[in-house]
């Protein structure tokens, strides 16, 4: 079944689709406040190149105390979700990854710390792969 999240503001934007072909964060930095929040990262996958068996893709949640994700020592990656070739696994998982949806939950204490800001960083594992997608975030 196909859950569907209503778009209103409780869902914010956090990757427009467009490909991806180099590991690299996304430009929108989403402020949790001060408090625990809980939710989901809604994935939707338009395109993704699983063809030559190697490819690869991690969709991570980054957390920060720091609003611009300046100081690296202080970037957490958090939750992530891999996609990609079944061949590239690292498990036993024999079915390789398809166009469609994806729900990462998510949220932003780590280890007993809360983080104020979060971002999208999409890593690649070879050069000569692509992956399209959108990404929104929803709070439960």
């Amino acid at each position: 079944m196909l859950r569907n999240w209503t778009k209103d503001d409780a869902l914010l934007d956090v990757k427009a689709s467009a490909a991806v072909v180099a590991s690299a964060a996304g430009t929108v930095i989403v402020d949790f406040g001060d408090g625990l929040v809980e939710g989901n990262i809604i994935i939707d996958v338009t395109v993704i190149d699983v063809a030559t068996t190697d490819e690869l893709y991690t969709i991570i949640l980054q957390l920060s105390p720091d609003a611009l994700f300046g100081t690296a020592a202080n970037i957490m990656d958090s939750y992530a979700i891999t996609l990609g070739a079944a061949a590239a696994r690292l498990t036993d998982c024999d079915k390789g990854s398809v166009v469609g949806r994806y729900v990462l939950p998510f949220t932003n204490e780590v280890c007993g710390t809360i983080y104020r800001y979060g971002r999208i960083y999409t890593l690649l594992n070879t050069t000569g792969e692509s992956i399209t997608y959108a990404a929104r975030m929803v709070r439960r």
